[in-house]
């Protein structure tokens, strides 16, 4: 297993240490983040944590500068209180597309690419840390491959991802609870000195979610209803599904509901209509990217009923025929983030009326 130790943006590589079962299927560890050995100073550094394969990476200290990946790892460190510390960003959040006042500081962060950064611009960002949501995952878009970790150390950057979405992949069973999610806020929260704020978060989350569980866990697997996430923005003439291995699944799950690719082992696959229609869902959430206005929103939304109520394939389902859809956006359903416990009370508050809330 690999362990770099890092203060600031100088990086001191220890060595490349083999390990037997490193790596596991699971993605390396728990996910959070673990007080290295000796004491700790007054923001609980030393910190370590591991990425998918298991390799350790040590901060002596919070970082200053640090580059996010996407939206998600963004909005997660805007609300631990350290957006300042941001100075860019890949896949920037649309406007008016993040919740709870977080929109106008997110509109500060420099925007280092509309997609995935390009590898010469991430390297010479000036960035100690690069929070990564991707990792395994195919995100190169047509801009070349990825940075080499020799080429993060080299340039004195950091690499940390955000597991549960970036090892998604290697996991060896299906996720089915939001405990990786929270693994990251933690994870976030020790190495940028902000452990309380994100203790906070997870709280909130389990709250939430446990009181979805208490209402409708006890529902017999048999009678939870079957859920598609209709994934309208990737395309209609090939669905795409969220298996089970996505944090899509997990929130479905909580819900206490059946995910009609359960059965689908990995993140996300492509499949055909007659899948689709073989499963015949009891609901469908009309997953559609946040346009940053209600009414960009609303017409989103109506384009996907429409499609699916007068698609020759879909209208016949029983979901479409009974009117039975949910507008939910995707973003809050298959990132890593607080609102997947929000998106869990919705699913669970729609599906099971009267018994949440």
């Amino acid at each position: 297993m690999r362990s770099h130790v890092w203060g600031g943006t100088a990086a001191a590589v220890l060595g490349a240490l083999l390990v037997a079962g490193c790596g596991g299927g699971d993605g390396g560890g728990d996910g959070t983040a673990n007080r290295a050995a000796g004491g700790a100073d007054a923001t609980g550094h030393p910190v370590t944590v591991t990425d998918c394969q298991g390799a350790g990476t040590t901060f002596r200290k919070p970082p200053e500068k640090i580059v996010t990946s996407n939206a998600a790892a963004l909005e997660l460190l805007l609300r631990l209180g350290v957006g300042d510390k941001v100075i860019g960003t890949g896949f920037p959040p649309g406007k008016g597309t993040l919740p709870d006042g977080l929109d106008a500081q997110a509109r500060q962060v420099k925007v280092l690419s509309r997609t995935v950064i390009p590898k010469e611009k991430l390297l010479g960002s000036g960035a100690d840390l690069y929070i990564d949501t991707f990792a395994a995952m195919k995100m190169g878009g047509g801009m070349g491959d990825a940075p080499t970790e020799k080429e993060f150390q080299a340039a004195g950057i950091a690499h940390m991802h955000l597991k549960s979405t970036a090892c998604a992949a290697r996991r060896s069973s299906p996720m089915t609870d939001l405990s990786a999610v929270e693994d990251d806020i933690t994870a976030l929260g020790k190495v940028t000195g902000t452990a309380p704020e994100a203790e906070k978060l997870v709280r909130g989350m389990r709250k939430k979610v446990d009181a979805v569980q208490k209402a409708v866990g006890s529902t017999p697997e048999r009678k939870r209803p079957t859920y598609f996430f209709f994934d309208y923005d990737a395309g209609t003439k090939q669905p795409t599904a969220v298996c089970n291995r996505q944090v899509a699944h997990a929130v479905i799950t909580r819900a206490g509901a059946r995910n009609i690719f359960a059965d689908c082992d990995g993140a996300f696959k492509k499949v055909g209509w007659e899948d689709v229609i073989s499963r015949n869902p009891d609901w469908i959430q009309l997953a559609v990217r946040n346009r940053g206005s209600a009414a960009a929103d609303e017409k989103a939304f109506d384009a996907a009923r429409k499609w699916l109520e007068t698609n020759s394939a879909t209208k016949g389902l029983t979901a479409v025929k009974k009117g039975r859809f949910l507008r939910i956006h995707s973003e809050r359903t298959t990132i890593a983030g607080v609102t997947d416990a929000d998106t869990v009370e919705e699913i669970a508050e729609t599906l099971y009326p009267g018994k949440v809330g």
